[in-house]
């Protein structure tokens, strides 16, 4: 009988998935529900320049940065949080004003750079305390 159970509540699961009954799942995962919405809403200009900010970093520092950005914010460039902002919750003091995608990408490399040399350095430090 608890298969039958099972399979009953799998079943309800991925029909609520498909017809949208499932509301602030991506929420209690820890990824708010306008990260796709977000990213997308990035121009073509702005990806440019994201896209150069980031070039000099190596497939492995671009992973550990994706990394980072999950946990901090979800990937999310307007995530807020005390005296923290954006997609790497970088203290707003930082950012002079300029919120930006591109101003926040460049921001966050300079100050990993300047605190731990590397992205992979600040994931490994992230690990281990859960903030960088």
């Amino acid at each position: 009988m608890s298969k039958f159970k099972l399979k009953l509540a799998t079943f309800f699961l991925l029909f609520s998935f498909s017809f949208g009954m499932v509301s602030d799942v991506s929420t209690s995962l820890g990824v708010p529900a306008t990260v796709t919405a977000q990213a997308s809403k990035l121009s073509a200009k702005q990806k440019k320049k994201i896209k150069k900010i980031n070039a000099s970093l190596s497939k492995k520092q671009k992973a550990a940065k994706k990394w980072i950005a999950y946990r901090e914010s979800g990937y999310s460039y307007t995530a807020k949080n005390g005296k923290c902002y954006g997609r790497y919750q970088l203290l707003k003091s930082y950012l002079h004003g300029n919120y930006s995608p591109a101003n926040q990408e460049k921001t966050a490399n300079k100050y990993v750079s300047g605190r731990y040399g590397t992205w992979t350095k600040a994931k490994k430090f992230w690990q281990h305390h859960h903030w960088y």
